[in-house]
């Protein structure tokens, strides 16, 4: 790689770990959640309404900061939410209410957000061709890993210190990121173009294009699985395997090492194969790997560990590919696309553990992760439609600069 292309890519992993911050605070949290209780003198349902919170903030914002990156550029957007997001994060650590930190916990969110929609466009922006697949893949890496670290890094802090540590770390690091994003990141919009009016047919716009619809489906059901196995795999490890609380976080670690394994190559390949045929492969391989799960769940923990490792590695191969796709599309309304995308991402963070628990009460794990499964052989067809039409080819061959 040459000097010239050696401070762009910097920018790209910059972005990404950006991006990671929003998935990242909102697990990080997670296991201090009994301890916030009773320091705050409240119940768990309000304590676990923080998370929820947080998350719901996480997708609306998609929605939000996806338009006005279009319209008043990139670089503005990101510094504004780094700012929200530090000094909501500083409430955080002074709070000693669980309505403050429950406002403070969305406040968190809605800076935060801005992170996941720019880092996409950016990178749509600076990179072409195999070169936009690569960087793709470290932004997907990235945010894949944010919810399966979090725990793992609030796990640590709060064995030496009390649940508000956890936002004085975050704030730290959040410090950093905003110092290097005022550094480094330059605005790409360019200068030359018209300023993009905003319209609310502009979401629907994206979901009526074939390419919109099938990548945003694609993201929400792979992150509705994702985050079945984040919530009701450590139940089935401690009741069936009797492990303790490190060696069910190795089972997390397999599936995120897989994701970022995937990650890797999904950003290679994702400028050298049909990109509707290798999500269409994807989809039915993460579908495979789901059943697996399911006939082997019961019988065999190698064999169980071994089914997180594929789902891991097909998801991973996957993301790369969507928003190169994605960008590759919506030129004009990069960011108004990706924040469409994100939004059903999230959402799919949200209600993955809602249908599955309804699942699970009616037809226990089988039912929950069947209809997963199910799900994802729904995408296989969509991208099965689409790599038959020919219009994936088309759109990626124009945002390589083909």
């Amino acid at each position: 790689m040459d000097n010239a292309r050696k401070p762009i890519t910097g920018i790209a992993y910059l972005l990404s770990f950006s991006a990671f911050l929003g998935p990242f605070s909102q697990t990080i949290y997670t296991p201090v959640l009994p301890e916030v209780a009773d320091v705050l003198h409240t119940t768990g349902f309000w304590v676990s309404m923080t998370v929820s919170f947080y998350t719901l903030c996480l997708a609306v914002m998609q929605m939000v900061y996806g338009p006005l990156t279009d319209t008043i550029g990139r670089r503005k957007v990101l510094l504004a939410g780094n700012v929200i997001y530090l000094a909501a994060t500083l409430g955080c650590y002074f709070t000693h209410t669980i309505g403050a930190l429950l406002a403070l916990r969305g406040l968190q969110a809605i800076g935060i957000a801005a992170g996941s929609v720019v880092a996409v466009t950016v990178i749509g922006d600076l990179f072409e061709g195999s070169k936009r697949g690569k960087a793709m893949g470290t932004f997907q890496m990235m945010v894949a890993l944010g919810p399966v670290l979090g725990p793992v890094a609030g796990g640590w802090i709060s064995q030496w210190f009390d649940f508000h540590a956890v936002f004085l770390v975050l704030f730290a690091v959040g410090c950093a990121v905003l110092a290097l994003n005022i550094k480094y990141v330059p605005e790409t919009k360019s200068a030359n173009r018209a300023p993009e009016s905003f319209s609310w047919r502009d979401y629907a716009d994206v979901l009526r294009n074939r390419i919109g619809f099938f990548v945003a489906a694609l993201g929400f059901v792979q992150y509705y699985a994702l985050y079945h196995y984040l919530v009701f795999l450590p139940d089935l490890l401690n009741e069936r395997y009797a492990l303790s609380s490190s060696q069910k976080g190795m089972a997390f670690i397999s599936i995120s090492l897989f994701l970022v394994i995937g990650s890797y190559a999904g950003g290679k390949l994702a400028g050298r194969m049909r990109p509707a045929r290798l999500l269409s492969a994807t989809s039915l391989l993460i579908a495979v790997s789901i059943v697996l799960f399911m006939a082997t769940k019961s019988h065999s923990l190698g064999l169980l560990l071994f089914s997180n490792m594929l789902f891991g590695l097909f998801v991973g191969l996957s993301l790369p590919v969507q928003t190169v796709l994605l960008t590759a599309t919506f030129l004009n309304k990069r960011a108004t696309s990706v924040g469409v995308y994100n939004f059903l991402r999230y959402m799919g963070m949200t209600l993955g553990p809602v249908g599955g628990a309804v699942l699970l009460h009616a037809g226990g794990l089988d039912a929950a992760f069947g209809f997963a499964a199910l799900l994802s052989v729904g995408c296989c067809w969509l991208g099965w439609r689409l790599d038959r039409s020919g219009e994936t080819l088309r759109k990626a061959g124009r945002g390589a600069g083909e």
